[in-house]
């Protein structure tokens, strides 16, 4: 199981590991140095029109060449936000023919 913060909500999360694909919704912080890292390794593979993997959370995500990136900014009475956002369509697995 694994236990993190979820920093917009202040409040700890409970995740039972499983193989099972499921809905999952994770703020993550992480130190400037990893973070960085992370976006390095990001950008290298979206210059060499490679997937990406990478794992948050302690959850590995394989993230598809093909994958749409953006921007998104927003603005409330006390804070300011940023997120860089990279979306896919899932793609279930084949299934075995018998």
């Amino acid at each position: 199981m694994f236990i993190f913060t979820d920093i917009k909500k202040r409040k700890e999360i409970k995740l039972a590991s499983s193989k099972t694909t499921r809905k999952r919704d994770i703020e993550k912080a992480y130190p400037k140095k990893d973070f960085i890292a992370k976006l390095r390794r990001l950008a290298d593979a979206l210059e060499r029109d490679q997937p990406f993997r990478l794992q948050i959370a302690g959850q590995r995500i394989a993230v598809p060449k093909q994958a749409i990136i953006n921007i998104e900014h927003e603005r409330g009475a006390q804070e300011e936000e940023i997120e860089f956002q990279i979306k896919w369509q899932i793609v279930p697995p084949a299934k075995k023919r018998k």
